[in-house]
């Protein structure tokens, strides 16, 4: 079993990780939310990509097997798929990426935007109070490999 030294510089976070003076734990606490609903909203976001790619490659593999039917001798049933299903609108008069477009456009940058500017007005910019917060009472202090930062 290997022991860790005790150290002593890095002990305090950095200031833009340091609560403004004035700020409450209410405050911290609510920002902490905010950006947690951020982080899930753009988990969502990078499955609605995965969404648009894997429907994209499943139109083209669908393309693929459309000439391997043909090739076949398949050629009704072949034309029947290219004609009706090859480059169908996944939703009514949109494709996988006009749905991105208008997710990234409309939601996302709102959130984005609203996130942001509580930061701003609250806590001057400064991100992840919460979370910095939260690491100041669960490492160890003094201990090698639980420095508040870089060195």
């Amino acid at each position: 079993m290997t022991s860790r030294t005790v150290r002593s510089e890095g002990e305090s976070p950095d200031d833009d990780h340091q609560r403004p003076a004035g700020v409450t734990d209410a405050t911290v606490e609510a920002l902490g939310k905010l950006s947690e609903a951020l982080e899930v909203a753009e988990d969502a976001r990078g499955h609605l990509y995965a969404f648009h790619r894997l429907t994209g490659q499943a139109d083209l593999a669908l393309g693929d097997a459309v000439d391997l039917l043909q090739a076949a001798g398949h050629t009704e049933l072949a034309d029947r798929i290219s004609t009706e299903l090859v480059g169908l609108n996944v939703i009514e008069g949109r494709w996988s990426f006009q749905i991105v477009e208008e997710y990234d456009d409309g939601y996302r940058d709102t959130f984005v935007a609203l996130e942001r500017e509580a930061r701003d007005e609250l806590v001057g910019g400064r991100r992840h109070l919460f979370e910095a917060e939260m690491k100041e009472k669960r490492r160890t202090h003094g201990r090698d490999g639980h420095e508040a930062r870089p060195t």
